[in-house]
């Protein structure tokens, strides 16, 4: 079986239901004109995988052939979070979930910043990274999952910044670039973005 044997299947699934998730990757998938139909798995009335793995690694591969044997296509699902070193990696794969309810984005944003606030000390910035991890599988027991990883580096605010983007974004500080995530457009974003690196390393796969 070729590892590109998905793109004759005609539909290809995303699993995620996470709103700001989906908009990112139609506007990415847009750009590769992919011979295929990407769908979210919620078109398709798929709940959320239980994502019980220690690493993003291993939630995205859950959350893949999670969609793909309820479905019957090929998949593709995105692990993705905020690492802060000083506290240890986290949130890490609890990002989403990090003040106790899934999604609730403004109360993650206030645990993070709680957390921090003891460990801050003057002129030093807090360093952090979004890490995104894509795994695609062809089939609910395809063996060989194809992973890319995408990593972006940052600090973390004291304080939100900006309206766009979702999740961590607001704290998510570009020093390179003088600004926050949340005050980047989606195109910007889009192309340096722990998500769009992992999103340019699967086009770089299927050109192979």
């Amino acid at each position: 079986m070729s590892s590109q044997d998905w793109l004759s299947q005609g539909t290809l699934v995303l699993a995620s239901n996470n709103k700001g998730k989906i908009a990112e990757f139609e506007k990415l998938f847009a750009e590769l004109n992919l011979p295929v139909e990407v769908v979210a798995q919620g078109k398709l009335n798929i709940e959320d995988a239980i994502e019980d793995g220690l690493s993003f690694v291993e939630n995205a591969i859950i959350k893949a052939r999670h969609a793909s044997r309820i479905s019957g296509k090929p998949a593709i699902a995105d692990d993705s979070g905020i690492c802060v070193p000083v506290l240890g990696g986290a949130p890490g794969i609890y990002s989403a979930r990090y003040a106790g309810e899934h999604g609730d984005d403004a109360a993650n944003n206030t645990k993070l910043l709680s957390d921090l606030k003891p460990l801050r000390k003057d002129g030093e910035a807090i360093e952090a990274m979004f890490v995104c991890v894509l795994a695609l599988v062809q089939h609910v027991d395809d063996p060989l999952p194809q992973i890319f990883q995408g990593i972006w580096k940052g600090e973390v605010l004291e304080q939100a910044r900006g309206e766009n983007g979702f999740g961590y974004d607001p704290l998510f500080w570009l020093p390179e670039l003088n600004i926050s995530s949340a005050e980047m457009s989606k195109e910007d974003k889009n192309k340096i973005s722990h998500r769009g690196q992992a999103m340019k390393l699967f086009k770089q796969s299927i050109a192979q």
